[in-house]
C-alpha cells in the first residue's frame, strides 16, 4: 500500500470518528449509552489497525490527531455541538485521551505480536462497555469508588466477558495447552475485573490494556505451575487489603487500587526492581499524616502517578532500546525521598539517615540486576543528586507540595533521571543496545 493510500486511509479514520460522534448524539439514548457507544465503535475499529496499515506510523498519526481532536472537543466552541456524546457524563474523567494513548502505547509495546494487542483491546472494548451498560440498568449492590459508586453486578459482568474475551484471543492467537489458557483467562479476568472496579476518572482506559499487556508478555510462556502461585498470591493480596489497608490510613477503595498498582509493577519487572516503587505506596500515607495535603484523593493521584511513570520508562526504553529499569528505581527513589521528606518536616534531622538507607538500597538493587540492565552505571553521583534535589525542594518549599502534591514531586523526581538517560543513549550513538527488555 502507497503511502498516499495510507494517509487518506488515516485521515478517513479519524473522519469517520467525528461522523460516529455526531450520529450517535442524535440517538435518544441517556449519556452513559452515547459514550459507550463511541468508546466500543472507536475499540473495534482499533482490533483491526495491525491489519489495516501495513506500517506502523499512520497508527501513531491516527492517535496524535484523535488526541488533537480530544481537546478540540473539550472546547466550549466545539462540545456543545459533538462533545456530549463524549462528555456528557456527570464525572471528571480523561478516558477519551487515555484510551486513544492507550491504543497507542499497546500498539506499539505489542511490537506485531497479536495476543498481546489485540487481547488487551478487546477486554476494554467490549467487557468494560458491557460492564458499565449492565451496572447501570441492573445494578442494585453498589460501592463507592472516589466520588461516584459502581456496582457489583457491573463488576460481575465484566469478569464473565472478559474470562470469554481472554479464552477465545488465548485460543486462537496462541498455541499454548488448555489448562494454561484457561489459567491465564482466569487471571485476566480477575485482574480485569478488579483493575474495572476500582478505576476512577477513566484511568481504567490506560492501566487496564496496558496491565494485561505487560501481563500477557511476561506470563504469556509460563508453565502452569509458575501461573498457580501468581493466582494464589493475587487472591491473598486482595484479601490482604482490606486488613492491612485501613491501618495505614487507606480507604478501602484506596487499598484495592494500591493492590492492582503492585500487581502492574510485579508484572511489569522482577522483584528486587520492585521494592522502591513499593516504598512510594508505603511512604505517600506516611507523609499524608504527618504534612497532610490540600488534595480530596491524594492516594489515588498517587497510584496513577507511580503507574503513568512507570508505563512511561518502559515505553521509552522500548522505543530507544536501552534498558530503562536503573532509572526508573532512580525516579521511584527520588519520590520516596520528596514524601520522606515531607513527613519529617519538623525533624529534619533524620532526611539524610533515610538518604543513606535509600542509596544502600538502591546498590542492592543494582548488584542484583542482570548486566545488560547496568550499560549506564555507576550512577551514584546521579543518585545522590536526585535524593539531593527532592529533599531540599521538599524542605524548603514544603507549602509548595501542599496541592498537587503528586504530581510536582513526581515531574521533580523525573528531570534528573530523565535528562541523564537522555545524554547516555545520545553518547552511545550506533552502538548496539545489550540484550533485555527495558525495565
Amino acid at each position: 500500500m502507497s503511502m498516499a493510500a495510507q494517509l487518506v486511509i488515516a485521515f478517513g479514520s479519524v473522519a469517520a470518528l467525528v461522523v460516529l460522534m455526531a450520529l450517535v448524539r442524535r440517538l435518544p439514548f441517556g449519556a452513559e449509552v452515547k459514550r459507550k457507544l463511541v468508546h466500543v465503535g472507536t475499540g473495534i475499529y482499533a482490533m483491526g489497525l495491525p491489519w489495516l496499515f501495513p506500517d506502523r506510523w499512520p497508527v501513531y498519526m491516527i492517535v496524535a490527531l484523535t488526541l488533537v481532536m480530544m481537546v478540540a472537543l473539550r472546547m466550549p466552541q466545539v462540545s456543545g455541538r459533538l462533545g456530549e456524546a463524549v462528555h456528557s457524563v456527570e464525572r471528571r474523567s480523561y478516558g477519551d485521551f487515555l484510551l486513544a494513548i492507550s491504543v497507542g502505547l499497546c500498539f506499539f509495546l505489542a511490537d506485531g505480536v497479536a495476543l498481546f494487542y489485540v487481547l488487551p483491546i478487546a477486554v476494554l472494548t467490549l467487557a468494560d462497555a458491557a460492564a458499565a451498560l449492565a451496572g447501570t440498568a441492573y445494578g442494585t449492590r453498589r460501592f463507592k469508588v472516589e466520588q461516584g459508586v459502581k456496582s457489583v453486578e457491573g463488576t460481575v459482568v465484566f469478569f464473565v466477558i472478559t474470562l470469554l474475551v481472554a479464552l477465545i484471543c488465548l485460543m486462537f492467537l496462541s498455541d499454548l495447552p488448555p489448562l494454561n489458557i484457561l489459567t491465564l483467562a482466569l487471571l485476566v479476568a480477575g485482574f480485569g475485573a478488579l483493575v474495572e472496579a476500582q478505576s476512577w476518572r477513566g484511568f481504567d482506559n490506560l492501566f487496564l490494556p496496558l496491565g494485561l499487556l505487560v501481563f500477557l508478555e511476561v506470563h504469556s510462556n509460563s508453565t502452569l505451575f509458575e501461573l498457580l502461585p501468581i493466582a494464589v498470591l493475587f487472591v491473598l493480596a486482595i484479601i490482604a487489603s482490606r486488613i492491612i489497608g485501613p491501618r495505614f490510613g487507606l480507604s478501602t477503595h484506596a487499598a484495592r487500587v494500591y493492590v492492582v498498582a503492585m500487581f502492574l509493577i510485579l508484572a511489569s519487572v522482577e522483584l528486587q526492581n520492585a521494592i522502591l516503587p513499593a516504598l512510594v505506596l508505603v511512604a505517600y500515607p506516611w507523609a499524608s499524616a504527618r504534612s497532610p495535603g490540600g488534595d480530596d484523593f491524594g492516594d489515588l493521584d498517587m497510584v496513577a502517578g507511580l503507574a503513568l511513570f512507570s508505563f512511561g520508562w518502559l515505553a521509552l526504553g522500548n522505543a530507544v532500546g536501552w534498558n530503562a529499569v536503573q532509572f526508573y528505581g532512580l525516579t521511584a527513589m527520588g519520590l520516596v525521598m520528596g514524601l520522606c521528606t515531607l513527613a519529617l518536616r519538623r525533624n529534619l534531622v533524620w532526611v539524610p539517615v533515610i538518604a543513606v538507607a535509600l542509596l544502600a538500597l538502591r546498590q542492592i538493587v543494582t548488584w542484583l540486576n542482570p548486566p545488560h540492565s547496568l550499560w549506564a552505571e555507576p550512577l551514584l553521583v546521579l543518585a545522590c543528586l536526585c535524593l539531593a534535589l527532592s529533599a531540599a525542594a521538599s524542605a524548603a518549599l514544603p507549602d509548595m507540595f501542599f496541592r498537587h502534591r503528586v504530581l510536582k514531586l513526581t515531574v521533580l523526581s523525573m528531570i534528573l533521571p530523565l535528562a541523564y538517560y537522555t545524554l547516555a543513549v545520545i553518547d552511545q550513538g550506533d552502538t548496539i543496545p545489550p540484550a533485555g527488555g527495558s525495565l
